[in-house]
């Protein structure tokens, strides 16, 4: 499970099988759906999904943030 308080995996039954979610918490009353795949036989199989592409997805996102950083900072600098 991640320790991210900004992201998080929501499991839900929809239709028969089961749905996984990513959500990002915008405010304290907003939350944003940024990944979701349906389809799943179980909720094992839905939750065991949403947690490795959260791994995933926050990786990404440290990622991302690093380069914009650099970017911001070479940007200031000149």
């Amino acid at each position: 499970m991640s320790k991210s308080k900004k992201f998080a995996v929501r499991v839900s039954e929809k239709r028969g099988g089961w749905c996984a979610e990513i959500t990002r918490q915008v405010t304290s009353r907003k939350t944003v759906v940024s990944k979701r795949e349906t389809g799943f036989e179980t909720e094992a199989q839905a939750q065991a999904w949403g947690e490795q592409e959260l791994a995933g997805f926050i990786k990404n996102q440290t990622e991302r943030n690093a380069r914009k950083s650099a970017q911001r900072k070479a940007r200031s600098a000149d």
